[in-house]
Parts: C-alpha cells; structure tokens; sequence
C-alpha cells in the first residue's frame, strides 16, 4: 500500500536530518550531485521549503521569496539550523487534514497535493547530501511508489524543468530500484563528489 503525502514528509524529515548529522563544518561547501549548488544550497532550499510549509500549514500566508544562492538561507551552525526547523514540521503535519484546502503558491489546493512533492524533495535530497560526503541513501519502495503515483499524470515537458527534474540518466545495468529511481529525477545514481573526503 502506497504511503500517504503525510506519512513520506514525516519519514523524509528523519531521512533527511541523518543526511544532515553525516556533516562536520568542513563538509558545507562541497559539490553536490545538484548543478552550481553546494552542499550548503541543498540544505538551504530544503529548510526555506520546510519552513514556508510550517508557516502555511499553521494558517499562516507567508511570501514565497527563495534566497539566492539557497545556502544564504540558513543561519549560524547549519546543523542547528536544521534541527530547529524538524519539531515544529512534525507538530505541522501532525493528524492534519489532507483534503484540506488552502492557498499556495501555484493556486489552491488540498494540503495532501501542496505536500507531495516537498515529502518526496525530503528523500531525494537526503540522497545528494550523502552521496556528497561518500555515504548512500536508499529511497525505500514505498516512497518510489509514491512518486509514481504523483508524478505519472504530470506531462514530461512539465516535469523536465529548471525547476523540477533534469533529464532522467540511463541508470547502470545492474541499478537497484532505489538507484534507478534516482536515474529518474536526472542524477547519476553513482556519482561521486570530485572533491576528496
């Protein structure tokens, strides 16, 4: 049984946070799997998403203004930074009501879609934060079930952007699903930080 858009965000925040404690200070500014962004990018586009996600889904209307580059987001220690955000992204989600409807950037919608995509973002960017520092992550079935189910109605044209996916990369003979999901959202699921640990 697929997970619901509640159950991926939840698990994805523990994903995502044993990413984070995989970093000591120095690891902040390496490549990562995602073109022109650092490690610390990757963490700051994740946090200001989780964080405009806890403002909305607490009835309030915040101003959706990405920072450029992402990193620039986070303050002080990045660590901290992000552990501050997890609490009050659980008490968010917490028994919410995913038929809601409420006013988002793209329109309105129920809080169950508004969810999707920032849950399944949780996973697939845990997976460039370990990949960065030489670890692995492996994206559990129920989650690329998930993505499929969300995704499958969405036009690929739609999908191949700037601001979603890249291009899918054919995904090595003997790829495991978890590496051929990865494949699909446009990195190569054995790419390998060209900096040294």
């Amino acid at each position: 049984m697929t997970w619901s858009p509640d159950a991926v965000f939840a698990e994805g925040l523990g994903y995502f946070s044993a990413s984070v404690a995989l970093f000591h200070d120095r690891d902040w500014q390496r490549p990562s799997p995602c073109s022109e962004w650092t490690t610390l990018d990757v963490l700051g586009h994740v946090g200001a998403a989780v964080g405009f996600g806890i403002e909305l889904l607490s009835g309030r209307q915040p101003e959706w203004s990405p920072s450029d580059p992402p990193g620039s987001a986070v303050m002080g220690d990045p660590r901290s930074w992000w552990n501050s955000l997890v609490v009050p992204a659980r008490r968010a989600v917490a028994d919410i009501d995913l038929a809601m409807e409420i006013d988002s950037p793209v329109g309105r919608r129920t809080v169950g879609d508004g969810l999707s995509f920032p849950a399944l973002d949780l996973f697939i960017h845990a997976w460039d934060l370990a990949r960065s520092v030489g670890e692995d992550v492996v994206i559990p079935t129920e989650v690329v079930q998930f993505a499929g189910v969300i995704f499958e109605p969405i036009p690929e044209a739609q999908m191949r952007s700037a601001r979603v996916f890249g291009d899918a990369v054919v995904p090595p003979r003997d790829c495991s699903q978890s590496e051929g999901f990865i494949a699909w959202t446009g990195r190569d699921p054995r790419w390998v930080s060209p900096t040294k640990h």
